[in-house]
């Protein structure tokens, strides 16, 4: 659907959500420094972003820790494989793409941030798999500044693995990856981790970034 809210240069994509949700949204995440959402993917979406995934699958490569010089490869803190997307490339994933640029008004006029690009790569977490707890940011990098993690599991159950914990001071919240639902946290601020997947484990994962993107997939 086309909405009228958006203005330069985002006033011709497809808009996904109304100005409404988005201001809920926006509230929720200033308080908490997170935010959970529900069917934030449409079904057209949610199948175009599933068969692109299954298609690149066999080109997942292990993820590592780190940026530049301290990347490394420590699958005893980090397990899961990532296929790192690029605009340019994966094209099938325009109406995606729309609702990153989306996000970024949104983000840019109501929370009067300064984004001006993303990163995003499709995450795999095998069975046994896990992420320690750990921040969104970088030492020598730190220009993240909304991360925003898109689940892909469909028929998942508890016992499945592969939550999101978020803590918080005194406390912690698990988040079920379930299909379609989507993850909004402040990248500097909000600790997490992945827990052990005892089942094959999907997402749709990136960043909304204050400066230009670099080589991501070195990036971690």
């Amino acid at each position: 659907m086309i909405i009228t809210y958006l203005s330069a240069p985002f006033c011709n994509i497809q808009v996904q959500h109304s100005l409404e949700r988005w201001l809920l949204w926006v509230e929720e995440l200033a308080e908490n420094d997170y935010v959970i959402i529900d069917d934030f993917l449409d079904e057209e979406l949610f199948r175009k972003i599933m068969a692109h995934c299954s298609r690149h699958l066999p080109d997942f490569t292990q993820a590592g820790i780190g940026s530049l010089g301290d990347f490394t490869i420590q699958e005893g803190i980090r397990g899961d494989r990532t296929y790192w997307l690029e605009r340019s490339r994966d094209i099938d994933l325009r109406a995606f793409w729309d609702l990153v640029d989306e996000a970024i008004h949104i983000m840019n006029r109501y929370c009067y941030l300064s984004i001006s690009d993303s990163e995003f790569h499709l995450a795999h977490y095998p069975k046994g798999s896990f992420y320690d707890r750990h921040l969104d940011q970088f030492a020598g990098r730190n220009n993240r500044m909304i991360s925003m993690v898109i689940y892909l599991n469909e028929l998942w159950q508890p016992g499945d693995g592969g939550e999101l914990e978020i803590f918080r001071d005194d406390d912690s919240v698990i988040v079920e990856p379930l299909a379609k639902r989507c993850a909004l946290f402040k990248s500097a601020d909000v600790p997490h981790q992945v827990l052990m997947a005892h089942k094959n484990r999907f997402s749709l994962t990136g960043w909304l970034l204050y400066q230009p993107v670099g080589l991501g997939q070195f990036l971690g």
